[in-house]
């Protein structure tokens, strides 16, 4: 069943009655509504596409965190072949908030890390709903560096709302694993491409993101903090959120300009969730197709190449 966003409400309501005539049908199989549903269909398409024509940076952070989303797990399982996961930061546990392992890719061997959020309660809770602990990060930090100690390319599926926030985080030290993820991505001398396919939340995703290419799905955001907690930082009223998010800039198409990032990956109308295939198919093309511009660079050409534009990011907004 089709699960609708606030906006979405009149949209729900066309589709709801074409259901309702088609059941009818499947009930009694001499009635034909044939051509009452197939009128629905078609208002409904043009509904949908005039919704998400015209998308405010909030509803696409409703649309970012849609339950039906793909995951990590998703993308794994549709686009590697030979998926070999790898756990455990060989210190405290293993964070099930952050999957990583080997894979091959277009016959290409590579490591992949991303986070997982679940796709129902009990494995939402089991994932932390993708929110990492540091155990995770230093997961991360461990297979990156097996990753350009054998010459793999690193490949990050990121979608979390930020780092877990809780008191044992803390006290196990969250910011420096997100620091020390930070600073080996920066360190890698094997191509590093990144992927926001929902949400992009705070350091949470840049300790993963700090890569060469960094490509997001059409209606994913990526901010240094939620419209939620920035609106209860600036204006002491979470309600503000609509505001907050236009205030972030967190929209794919904003941040293409802002040069933040380097692709944007199309949708399906109406959002990934609504054709969980093509979405697949076409983060897959986005990521072969990112990993094939370094074919043949060497170590220190790409880890430069990552340094330099990180540094460079904003200098040219600062200038003007």
């Amino acid at each position: 069943m089709t699960q609708y966003l606030d906006f979405e409400k009149p949209l729900s309501e066309i589709e709801g009655k074409a259901e309702e005539l088609r059941a009818m049908a499947r009930a009694d199989d001499k009635i034909d509504v044939s051509k009452e549903a197939g009128q629905l269909d078609v208002k409904a398409r043009d509904m949908l596409t005039t919704l998400y024509k015209g998308l405010t940076p909030w509803q696409k952070a409703q649309v970012a965190r849609h339950a039906d989303r793909p995951h990590c797990k998703d993308y794994i399982e549709a686009l590697f072949t030979d998926w070999t996961p790898l756990a455990g930061d060989r210190n405290f546990a293993d964070d099930h908030a952050i999957m990583g392992g080997l894979a091959r890719m277009d016959g290409r061997s590579v490591m992949v890390i991303g986070h997982e959020k679940g796709h129902d309660t009990r494995t939402r809770i089991e994932r932390n709903f993708g929110m990492a602990r540091p155990e995770g990060y230093r997961k991360a930090i461990r297979l990156m560096e097996m990753a350009d100690r054998f010459g793999l390319p690193v490949v990050t599926l990121i979608d979390t709302p930020g780092a877990y926030p809780g008191k044992g985080a803390e006290e196990r030290g969250q910011s420096e694993a997100i620091a020390r993820s930070t600073q080996t991505c920066l360190r890698l001398g094997v191509p590093l491409i990144s992927v926001i396919v929902g949400e992009g939340g705070s350091g949470g995703a840049v300790a993963f993101a700090t890569a060469n290419r960094v490509a997001m799905l059409e209606h994913s955001i990526y901010s240094v903090i939620s419209p939620e907690g920035c609106a209860s930082i600036l204006w002491k009223d979470a309600d503000k959120m609509r505001e907050a998010a236009e205030a972030l800039r967190l929209t794919a198409q904003d941040l293409l300009k802002l040069g933040v990032i380097d692709r944007i990956v199309p949708e399906p109308l109406g959002g990934a969730h609504r054709d969980r295939t093509a979405t697949l198919n076409s983060v897959g093309q986005a990521i072969s197709a990112l990993l094939g511009e370094f074919d043949g660079q060497d170590a220190d050409v790409i880890r430069t190449a990552r340094r330099k534009k990180f540094l460079g990011m904003g200098a040219k907004g600062l200038a003007a």
